[in-house]
């Protein structure tokens, strides 16, 4: 039976515009700009620009995939229609790993922030939540789901509530912040704009938390399932989050380094250890009710994110399912609640295994930060290949030629940027992915054209690894910035090419696949009740 139509369309603009906010601006604006400024210093301002600019471009190339064909899950299927079962298992199964850690990452930042009033909360000294706190987040972690089990119409309803006060903060604490305690020298002094060289901003981007506070956007991607007239709500939804988060993070980022006090920087940037960064700013300037504002925040930004994060979470596992990479239990579509409950339960175990050893904020965005960048990466790819095969007809976004490439391009810079210490982790991730599919492929009797689909994918993850070993980021350093950037991206770009004509090949290869999407496409279906032959 396709449970698909028990999904219900209930999500209109504002719904998904709140549930893509409600991502953004979550515990990575509580702790992202402090994390930032400790990395690199006032450097960080161009951090934040950075991976503004790679979410934007990532942001526009799934705008036009939602325009094309707007499906829940959307992030894992993509690449199933584009490039095969190869790239979609590796990639979707990154996915789940990456984002599955995001509600235990907001509900261990919540659990941080209440420690200010809960010190046993939090091992200071050590950096990481107490037994106490652990036991606290996997409570909250448990409320994010059980809001999400009884349908996406009350996760709309809570979630616009939640966003629309929790918006209200940031934007109060930057006007407080500059009109109260903003010392201009910060920028200046204290090793100057770049104290710790050019290259601790660049690693900033995946390592700070910066790609883990715009990436909320990608809730309106794996909703837009469930979305009345997706072909408008959803790509203007995903535009106008990643403009908003943009501008909010960069005078975020502003404010919090104007506004540190001076005594907390007797020893440089890295040496600011805030256990609540905006709190504790608030409180030095004697802005007590602004303290107490945040506190309630503290609680509120993080959660709303975590109800996010927890039904697009549950869509990916909902996506897996139906490429077969998952068993079929997981494609299941609670027929009274219209969600993916099983999925939901899923997540929430596995969740759990990030949380535990841990243990904070910092520990899981930093491992878990580029695994993100591999996924959007392959959306480039899908959209051209869409083009290229005649799906995008009457559908698509000017300049995507020039914007789909540069996406990939920056994504992949930023991956090479990333600390080798911290990027071995995904290394690891994707060896058990690749060796999870073999063990699929071989349990499925799939065609040999599901890896000829994804050969681009192998040799990606080849270059970019041995750029990364050899490179200035923690690597061997042979060959000096900024030409081996320019060699990565120079590298980045005949891959991409190379994946789109891999893409191309794929479908038409498959017989009957892309007529079967022009029928879908057509009927304004959209995937409900008909399953591609791939």
């Amino acid at each position: 039976m396709d449970n698909k139509q028990y999904l219900k369309k209930n999500l209109g603009f504002w719904s998904l515009t709140a549930a893509a906010l409600g991502g953004v601006i979550g515990s990575g604006w509580l702790f992202g700009a402090w994390k930032a400024a400790q990395l690199a210093g006032p450097e960080s301002i161009i951090t934040w620009i950075i991976g503004g600019i790679a979410m934007l471009l990532v942001g526009l190339v799934f705008s036009e995939l939602g325009m094309v064909k707007p499906e829940s899950g959307g992030l894992v299927r993509y690449p199933q229609y584009s490039n095969g079962s190869m790239v979609s298992a590796v990639i979707g199964l990154a996915i789940w790993f990456g984002f599955v850690a995001n509600p235990p990452t907001e509900a261990s930042g919540v659990v941080q922030y209440v420690s200010k009033f809960w010190p046993a909360l939090y091992d200071k000294g050590n950096g990481h939540l107490t037994f106490i706190g652990i036991l606290l987040a996997i409570v909250l972690m448990a409320v994010f789901v059980v809001i999400n089990y009884f349908g996406v119409k009350l996760f709309g309803q809570v979630n616009t509530f939640v966003t629309t006060l929790k918006f209200i903060v940031p934007v109060l604490t930057i006007i407080s912040l500059f009109i109260a305690g903003f010392h201009g020298s910060h920028f200046s002094k204290y090793g100057g704009f770049a104290p710790y060289g050019a290259g601790a901003g660049l690693s900033a981007v995946a390592t700070a938390g910066i790609i883990f506070a715009y990436t909320g956007f990608r809730n309106a991607i794996d909703l837009s399932g469930e979305v009345r007239n997706p072909q408008r709500n959803v790509p203007l939804a995903i535009l106008t989050t990643i403009l908003i988060s943009i501008v909010l993070y960069i005078l975020l980022e502003i404010t919090f380094l104007g506004g540190v006090p001076a005594k907390d920087l007797a020893h440089g940037w890295s040496g600011v250890n805030l256990r609540s960064p905006f709190l504790d700013v608030a409180l030095g300037l004697n802005l007590m009710w602004l303290y107490w504002i945040l506190a309630a925040d503290a609680v509120v930004s993080p959660a709303g994110s975590s109800f996010s994060y927890t039904a697009s979470n549950a869509r990916n596992v909902m996506g897996l399912a139906k490429n077969r990479f998952f068993p079929r239990f997981f494609d299941d579509v609670n027929p009274k609640w219209g969600v993916p409950t099983r999925g939901l339960i899923l997540n929430f175990v596995i969740g759990l295994f990030f949380l535990v050893p841990l243990k904070s904020w910092y520990g899981i965005i930093s491992l878990t930060g580029v695994i993100a960048v591999y996924a959007f990466s392959v959306g480039s790819i899908s959209v051209m290949v869409f083009r290229r095969v005649g799906l995008s007809k009457g559908k698509t976004i000017k300049g995507m030629s020039v914007y789909a490439p540069l996406a990939f391009m920056v994504s992949t810079l930023i991956v090479y940027w990333d600390k080798w210490s911290k990027l071995q982790f995904s290394i690891y991730v994707l060896i058990f992915c690749f060796i999870a599919y073999g063990i699929s492929h071989v349990y499925h009797k799939n065609d040999i054209a599901e890896i000829r689909g994804g050969l681009w994918l192998i040799v990606y993850f080849i270059v970019i690894l041995a750029c990364a070993g050899i490179g200035n980021f923690g690597g061997l350093h042979l060959i000096p910035e900024p030409w081996m950037s320019i060699i990565v991206a120079v590298l980045s770009l005949g891959i991409y090419y190379f994946a789109v004509a891999n893409g191309v090949w794929y479908m038409k290869t498959k017989k009957g696949l892309v007529s079967q999407l022009e029928t879908e496409i057509k009927a304004d279906t959209f995937g409900e009740g008909v399953q591609p032959h791939v």
